[in-house]
């Protein structure tokens, strides 16, 4: 895969330098890329946004709102690739997407996606949700275990190619970062209720044909089980700031159902507790797979829409395959 040409943010360039990419022998590996992940996906996204500057370049930019399953579902191969694909080209890929993502503030001050403390914060919510992730739904973590899924962090983030100044020194000094940003950084936003506002969702792909209002009414249940599980993953500090409740007796069943989902994981063959483009990479290490066999990506009904595809800020391998001129692209189906 290239990454392209060289990148600019403020008219500095953004190095393209190759850092040893996250493999098979590491925490990560084995930590990030399942489907129990998805049980904070909705805490991820939402974290996200309630940074004031990510928040409004999601509101300002994102087609998040208009396609949020097509969104989700295609932005998740190479979130994974990052990790999984063995190379630093995926990361700058990713980071290109946020080239353009830029604006004004209400208070008139500018943001941009590249901004290093902003890039780094949507960073930090990815591999400490997975910390968040393991502590209640597995697999096992230990505190040894969370230090050096912090190490791999560091070399995971140097993976895009942005500065590393916001990048905290050690474990200990990323739960300071982390308990500083939640109590005194993050904010309410519009782009965060929507995220949290799974009511409005349409029927996802390949259910389009369910009537929106009967899919709100089936979905309700689904709908508010998984607020309560987001609201289970925040720090308290958030739940404040939300104006959201959370009891002794919620705790117990938290812990309760994460229990039950690492039971549904541990006798779910390994193989297919895998996000695709993960699997993919463990059968590469298994060497079901050749290592140069092209990367598994999107299904092609994940693709923006047909007027959307060839611009620079979507993932969409078809088409950055033929401006390319790229052999071997893999659409999964």
């Amino acid at each position: 895969m290239d990454a392209g040409p060289a990148a600019t943010f403020d008219g500095q360039r953004l190095d393209h330098l190759t850092h040893p990419p996250l493999g098979p022998d590491s925490l990560t590996w084995n930590f990030f890329g399942d489907w129990r992940g998805m049980m904070s996906g909705l805490w991820s996204g939402s974290m996200q946004n309630m940074h004031p500057k990510l928040g409004a370049a999601v509101w300002d930019h994102s087609d998040f709102f208009g396609e949020r399953w097509q969104r989700l579902f295609r932005s998740l191969y190479p979130i994974m690739g990052t990790v999984f694909d063995g190379t630093d080209a995926t990361g700058h890929e990713v980071r290109d997407y946020h080239l353009t993502v830029k604006g004004t503030m209400a208070d008139g001050s500018r943001y941009h996606a590249l901004d290093p403390d902003v890039f780094y914060w949507a960073h930090a919510t990815f591999w400490y949700g997975a910390v968040r992730s393991a502590e209640i739904f597995g697999p096992p973590i230990t505190e040894a275990d969370k230090r050096r899924l912090f190490a791999e962090s560091q070399t995971w983030y140097a993976m895009y190619g942005i500065s590393m100044r916001p990048c905290p020194d050690t474990y200990e000094d990323f739960l300071e970062y982390w308990d500083h940003m939640c109590r005194n950084v993050l904010r309410d936003h519009e782009s965060v209720r929507v995220v949290l506002d799974l009511g409005q969702l349409p029927p996802p792909p390949g259910l389009t044909w369910i009537p929106r209002g009967l899919w709100q009414r089936l979905s309700a249940p689904g709908t508010r089980f998984m607020m309560w599980v987001t609201t289970g993953l925040y720090d308290e500090p958030v739940r404040e700031m939300m104006g959201l409740r959370w009891s002794d007796r919620d705790q117990r069943w938290f812990v309760r159902f994460g229990k039950l989902v690492q039971f549904v994981m541990n006798v779910t063959p390994k193989r297919y507790r895998w996000h695709p483009r993960s699997r993919d990479a463990w059968d590469r290490a298994y060497g079901r797979v050749a290592d140069d066999a092209p990367l598994v990506q999107s299904p092609i009904r994940n693709l923006p829409p047909e007027s959307e595809r060839d611009n620079p800020m979507h993932y969409c391998p078809v088409h950055a395959a033929r401006r390319a001129s790229l052999p071997g692209v893999v659409v999964g189906s």
